[in-house]
């Protein structure tokens, strides 16, 4: 039942899509600003939250986890297709959302590091 995971990996192309373009928006750039980022978190965390509430059948569970393979290439095509141009022309504002989203991700990591330790404690 792959074709639930291409349905799943559509929606959240989409969303995570139209949330780049409104923050291109809300910045005034002619561009989408994380719209592909968005999508692959989008897809993590639809994937486990269906693997938590246990919502799909095996056969489905594994075309998702399928696509979830297969998304990186996927991720890399979507990325070369975007209007690498306009971001760059934005100038400071694009330079600065940039690093401004790479700090908090790494600001972000010991959080998700220690959520980690306690999911997999709580497991063993």
């Amino acid at each position: 039942m792959k074709i639930y995971g291409v349905a799943i990996l559509a929606c959240c192309f989409l969303v995570g899509h139209i949330t780049g373009d409104a923050l291109g928006r809300l910045f005034n750039m002619n561009g989408n600003l994380g719209g592909v980022g968005f999508a692959m978190l989008l897809l993590v965390l639809v994937h486990d939250y269906s693997q938590r509430k246990k919502i799909l059948m095996p056969e489905s569970e594994n075309g998702i986890l399928f696509w979830n393979s297969m998304y990186i290439p996927v991720v890399v095509a979507m990325s070369a297709s975007q209007n690498v141009k306009a971001a760059i022309s934005g100038g400071w504002l694009a330079l600065l959302v940039g690093v401004f989203a790479t700090a908090a991700c790494f600001a972000l990591i010991p959080f998700i590091d220690q959520i980690a330790k306690k999911r997999s404690i709580k497991s063993a």
